[in-house]
């Protein structure tokens, strides 16, 4: 009995088994696309001819695939999916705005959630407002990786929740023209919770910043931040303070720089839950005839760590009084190879 009853009790178990992987199998089939996710390809003799057609073609989870090769000026659009997966093929993709904008705001809007943006080139955003982005960030959670912002108002402009950009450049963005502020290489919002740029490159900005961020957390790590002959203004500018760690940067201030701070912190209010700042480990130089390495607004009461940075040229290093300071060279030639 016992032998017919373990027999009758494997089938079963076996075929209720069975009827779960199927139930299992029709829930991932009628979930489909936000399971699975689509590629898209777009260029030469591919299924969409420009980005923005496979854009409004996509759904979330989707990955969006730009040939190199294509020629796509003028394809300006938003992105609404949750999601999805933008990355040029064959080479860095590049978008030229070509005097178009989408919705007065910049080449790509992207306002879809979760959405990762690799290997592509985008130039030329104009708006009449002044503050036309290459990307404007709308949606939650962005990752920009390998990609190239130049000759925009601003490079990218926005964000919510958690914005990650790593490996990529940002080159003659920035104006002054608009009275009620200027635009910048980056320039993260507020609504950003924690923003990480990491291993990338910004400089020769116009007027504005090489990044502006006022996010509540910033990590800046192991990025060149050089003005070089640009009319940038701030190097770094973290206006409303917050939770910031500055860690192995080559930060450089250029002959030609409308401001003399390098790194301002706090100089619009520490509205940030956090003012705690951390300098360490960077270089920092200054080619203007003065300047200040690093700028604490009055405000701001949580002494910031400034340690082992070199800080070479002219200049006060933190004008916060209770500043904590250990192992900086300063005053002195740091002896570097090639400045």
């Amino acid at each position: 009995m016992r032998a017919l009853f373990s027999a009758w009790y494997r089938r079963s178990v076996n075929t209720r088994s069975l009827a779960t992987a199927f139930g299992l199998l029709g829930l991932l089939t009628l979930s489909g696309r936000s399971a699975r996710g689509d590629t898209l390809q777009v260029g030469p003799g591919k299924p969409y001819p420009m980005p923005c057609a496979a854009f409004g073609a996509a759904h979330d989870g989707d990955v969006i695939e730009i040939d190199a090769a294509g020629a796509y000026a003028g394809d300006v659009c938003a992105l609404s999916k949750n999601g999805v997966t933008v990355r040029g093929v064959g080479g860095r993709a590049h978008i030229d705005a070509n005097g178009k904008n989408a919705e007065g705001k910049g080449i790509w809007v992207v306002s879809g959630n979760d959405v990762t943006i690799e290997n592509v080139e985008l130039s030329g955003a104009a708006v009449p407002d002044h503050n036309g982005a290459g990307i404007r960030a709308e949606g939650t959670n962005l990752t920009i990786r390998n990609a190239f912002f130049h000759d925009d108002e601003d490079g990218i402009l926005g964000g919510k929740g958690e914005l990650l950009i790593e490996a990529s450049e940002f080159s003659h963005n920035g104006n002054c023209i608009d009275p009620s502020g200027c635009a910048h290489n980056m320039y993260i919002s507020g609504d950003v919770t924690k923003f990480t740029l990491r291993y990338s490159y910004s400089h020769f900005a116009t007027d504005g910043h090489l990044l502006k961020s006022r996010a509540q957390t910033n990590y800046i790590l192991y990025n060149r931040l050089t003005g070089e002959d640009g009319t940038d203004s701030y190097e770094l500018s973290f206006p409303n303070a917050g939770t910031t760690v500055v860690v192995g940067n080559v930060v450089e201030q250029g002959q030609n720089t409308g401001n003399s701070v390098l790194l301002d912190y706090g100089s619009e209010g520490a509205s940030n839950p956090k003012s705690d700042l951390y300098i360490v480990n960077n270089t920092f130089v200054n080619d203007h005839a003065t300047g200040t390495f690093v700028s604490v607004a009055p405000g701001v009461s949580t002494p910031a760590v400034v340690k082992n940075n070199v800080f070479a040229g002219p200049g006060t290093v933190v004008n916060q009084a209770t500043a904590v300071q250990a192992n900086n060279l300063s005053g002195a030639d740091p002896l570097s190879v090639n400045a």
